[in-house]
């Protein structure tokens, strides 16, 4: 399944607040990867947007084959290669002023690593939910792919640029918080 296609523009959706109300009903935090819950927690109090899909980010290797760990990965000169399944977040933004801002709060985020963080679209959510935008962690050759066979030092720099692409979305979202309240 692609995570991601090129961005498209806003669209007019006059059913925005009732897929919102939906989808946060389904909202479920203890389904998300608890390094990011609070992060999706934030995302669910601005009126102008909501999550559909989020992942911390994975490495598998070696023994430790857990689609689902969180674990960073280990310092190792045995380990020579590792699948990565991509770090990302898929937003429904409202078109709308505060949206549009948020939008291009953003668009800035891959400035962190230009190789390695994409903000783009997600057709296969566009369809059903239009304003959907995706931010993302992943090797620029492998973007268009939800995990990549990577080697292991490139890992690593997945990793420390996954955790600056998660602290910058922390900041952007605090402030937003602390505007509104």
């Amino acid at each position: 399944m692609e995570t991601f296609t090129e961005l498209k523009e806003f669209t007019d959706d006059p059913h925005y607040l009732e897929k919102r109300q939906e989808y946060l009903g389904k909202l479920n935090l203890n389904t998300i990867d608890a390094p990011i819950a609070d992060l999706i927690s934030g995302f669910a109090q601005l009126p102008y947007c909501f999550t559909l899909q989020s992942c911390y980010g994975h490495f598998l290797h070696g023994d430790q084959k857990n689609p689902a760990n969180l674990e960073p990965l280990p310092i190792s000169s045995s380990i020579l290669t590792v699948e990565y399944r991509i770090a990302y977040i898929a937003l429904c933004i409202q078109n709308n002023v505060s949206g549009r801002s948020l939008f291009e709060d953003l668009a800035k985020i891959p400035a962190i690593d230009p190789a390695y963080v994409q903000f783009g679209c997600a057709d296969w959510f566009w369809k059903t939910d239009p304003n959907t935008y995706v931010l993302q962690v992943e090797p620029q050759k492998y973007m268009y792919k939800d995990k990549a066979l990577i080697e292991y030092h490139e890992a690593l720099h997945i990793e420390k640029t996954k955790r600056e692409f998660f602290n910058a979305l922390e900041k952007l979202i605090n402030k937003r918080l602390s505007k509104s309240g």
